[in-house]
């Protein structure tokens, strides 16, 4: 919210993600930013892909400057998640009026983590 309120909407996304690691690193959470994980199919790597944030080593954090938000946004951190065999995970849009955000959930994570 701080980002936001600072800053205001219509920068591009490297913008919102340097203002959000300096307040991640003021908060005192541990984070790597654009941090590049490698993607399997069948126990192959098949290619990498960088999440904007990965903090403490659990949450994900998928930041967008867009207008709008749509499920096509939403599709890809939900496949970020089990991607990288996280549990959970936030959609953050810092280019509307209003900052939006959105908590996602690895539901087969989660699943596993039940049947345990």
């Amino acid at each position: 919210m701080k980002v936001h309120n600072i800053l205001g909407s219509g920068f591009q996304e490297v913008i919102y993600q340097r203002a959000l690691s300096i307040e991640l690193e003021e908060a005192g959470l541990r984070h790597q930013r654009e941090m590049e994980m490698k993607i399997y199919y069948k126990d192959q790597e098949i290619g990498t892909r960088r999440v904007d944030f990965l903090v403490e080593e659990l949450i994900m954090v998928e930041i967008k400057a867009l207008s709008d938000l749509n499920d096509l946004h939403l599709a890809q951190a939900i496949n970020y998640l089990e991607a990288y065999n996280l549990e959970i995970g936030l959609l953050i849009n810092f280019g509307e009026k209003s900052l939006k955000f959105k908590r996602v959930t690895n539901e087969r994570k989660v699943k596993k983590k039940k049947s345990k």
